[in-house]
């Protein structure tokens, strides 16, 4: 247990480095996001204990299990964006992805609801939206320093020479 405190909290300091996210970032802004990533790591954590011992849990605890991390992540998101001051087109790229993950997460929460399928339509067509986009580069953006992106300039081609 104490070995995985240990572990918890060098991962913790090493994500608040400036060195990992932007220096123009104050503490605060740069460990909610961190905070509230931790948090959804450990509510997934125990959405897959569910998985593995059910019985420990009260009936129908895996509606709310499944539903916390989709709608905790989504927060989570939002902060980190606000925290690194995106362009207008990347906070609403943000908001879109936001809501995907809500989306999944009230079909999550309530199933048996007439609008379920409508809610899991939408946020899979959301996140399709969402990895097309990015597939095109919209919108363009610098490379992110806190998800260690890096970029090239293109390679010119090569031409071979037969002799």
């Amino acid at each position: 247990m104490r070995a995985n405190c240990t572990l918890l909290y060098g991962f913790l300091l090493s994500a608040l480095r400036p060195s990992v996210m932007y220096i123009r970032l104050d503490r605060a802004h740069r460990a909610l996001p961190v905070i509230l990533g931790m948090a959804t790591l450990a509510s997934v954590g125990v959405l897959l204990v569910w998985d593995a011992f059910p019985g420990l849990f009260p009936a129908r605890a895996h509606d709310l299990l499944a539903a916390f991390p989709l709608a905790l992540i989504a927060l989570a998101y939002l902060v980190y964006q606000s925290a690194h001051r995106p362009s207008l087109m990347e906070v609403l790229k943000a908001i879109l992805l936001s809501i995907a993950f809500l989306l999944w997460a009230a079909n999550q929460l309530w199933p048996d609801l007439p609008q379920a399928t409508l809610f899991n339509d939408l946020a899979i067509a959301l996140f399709v939206l969402d990895v097309f986009l990015v597939m095109i580069g919209w919108p363009a953006v610098a490379p992110d320093e806190s998800f260690a992106e890096i970029t090239s300039p293109p390679h010119p081609e090569k031409k071979i020479q037969l002799s």
